[in-house]
Order: C-alpha cells, then structure tokens, then sequence
C-alpha cells in the first residue's frame, strides 16, 4: 500500500475519532442538562419563601408559645404549595420592595406577600393565577374618622404608602393633591400616623382593618378609591414555567374547595 494512501487513511480515521468525540460529547451535555426549579426545590428538600411580615392578616409576627412565629394565610398558602411538593417550608422577612430583587438572585424560591400581578412587575418575574383580592382603604386616627369622607378631604394632607407598592401607585394616581410619603415597613408607617407625622394609610381593605382593630386609636375611613385591585398572586423567577404550573394546581385545589376563605377567617382572628 503506497504511503499516499496510506495517508488518506490515517486522516479519515482521525476525523470520524473527532465525530464519534463530539457525538459522544453531545450525548454528555444532554444527559447533564440543567435540573428544572421544581426538580431543584426536591433535590433541596425545602421551599424558600420571601415575604415581608407586616401585613396582617396576610402574614405577620405572632408570639407562640414565647417563640416568635411568622403566620397569615399567605403563609398557610405557602406551606399548602410545599406540601404538595414534598418539601419542608422556609420564610424569609425582607421589606417588600426587595423581594423581587432577592427572587431573581436566587436567594428565595418564591414570593408570597399579597402582591399585585402587575404588568410592570410581570416584566421582570413570572406570577401564579390570582388567588385572592381586595379593594384598598385608607387608614386614619379615630379622632379624625368623620374629617376624611372622600379623596379630596386629603387635600394637602400628608398619606403614607409602603414603598413599592400597588397603593403606592394608587396613592400617587388618585390623591394627586396629597403629599405621599413612601416607607419600607407597614409597622413604620403606623407609627408616623400614630404620631402625627402623616395624616392616613393606604393600605389594603384586610390590613387596613387588622391594624385599626389593633392599633390604638385608629379607624378605616369610608373613602372609596377609583383603581381596582388586581388581586394578589404568588411571584416566580422568569422562565420557571414548571414552578408556576406546581404554584397554580395547588391554588386550583385550595379555591376549589373554598379553603383560602377560611385561611384569611383564621389568619384575622390571629391577629392580636
């Protein structure tokens, strides 16, 4: 066999030995291919919720039995959602308006914390159908409850809204001729105008009451708002369709057999 041949033969030999590789590397990066969130949560055997806990009766801070507990139906929602996942569940307390930031790093799984499914947040992260709604209310001290009987009242008046919210957008849209001061914490915000530094919440219609059943001296005022609540749904990182799929078929169920009802029931008779 002449060295020419030769020749061609080793070369055909050495480029099927690179085809069988890559083929053979091909097969490797299928089989390895990234975990789905929901096979990822198994794997971990937890779910990681982010929440901010000063929002009665949604989710909040309760002394039980001289430990302190963090409970609201959304936090009864989230362990429904871990159950049905086989995982242990685990809450994290933030301030609202880092929750996003802390699902798309990675740091929480979920976010369950009464929020909104607005269209400016479905830009950056995914959300489950709705599973409740409520219309929004303004908070006042009880003394001032007859002063306040619509929107205008507020004129010149200084409203206060948790920063990053729907009723921060609310507030900002129809109490144009209000003075809005933003604050990190509901908790924060009850002190201003307990204090006198702002003149009225806007708060959810079940916070609103749970804070003016608890809080002292304070009333929901009677004014009614224009904007409609886009109700509250559970947050997901972009592109974690699987997650969002497990999330619904669990809210599916609890609306079906009317037990988020009963969760917020139990969740305002827990609020202290």
């Amino acid at each position: 066999m002449s060295k020419k041949i030769l020749g061609k033969l080793g070369a055909i030999i050495i480029s099927l030995t690179m085809v069988i590789a890559l083929v053979a590397c091909g097969k490797n990066t299928a089989g390895n291919e990234e975990k789905s969130k929901v096979d990822k949560i198994k794997e971990s055997g937890k779910l990681v919720v982010g929440t901010c806990a000063d929002y009665p009766p949604y989710e909040f801070h309760k002394n039980i039995n001289g430990k302190d507990e963090i409970v609201g139906f959304d936090i009864t929602i989230a362990k429904e959602i871990a159950k049905d996942l086989g995982v242990k569940l685990e809450v994290k307390d933030m301030k609202f308006d880092g929750l996003l930031a802390a699902l798309q790093s990675g740091n929480v799984d979920i976010v369950i914390a009464g929020m909104n499914p607005t269209e400016d947040r479905k830009k950056s992260v995914d959300f489950s159908k709705v599973y409740y709604q409520a219309m929004q209310s303004v908070v006042v001290r009880a003394e001032d409850k007859d002063k306040f009987k619509s929107l205008e009242d507020f004129k010149g008046k200084k409203i206060g809204v948790q920063k990053g919210t729907t009723q921060e957008e609310v507030a900002k849209k129809e109490m144009t001729n209000s003075e809005i001061k933003s604050l990190g914490k509901v908790t924060d915000l009850v002190l201003e105008l307990q204090n006198k530094k702002v003149d009225g919440l806007v708060l959810e219609n079940p916070v609103a009451v749970s804070y003016a059943k608890n809080g002292k001296n304070l009333a929901v005022s009677n004014v009614k708002f224009e904007n409609k609540d886009k109700g509250a749904s559970v947050a997901v990182k972009k592109g974690n369709k699987d997650l969002v799929d497990v999330i619904d078929k669990t809210l599916d169920k609890l609306i079906k057999e009317k037990s988020i009802e009963k969760f917020v029931t139990e969740a305002s008779k827990e609020v202290e």
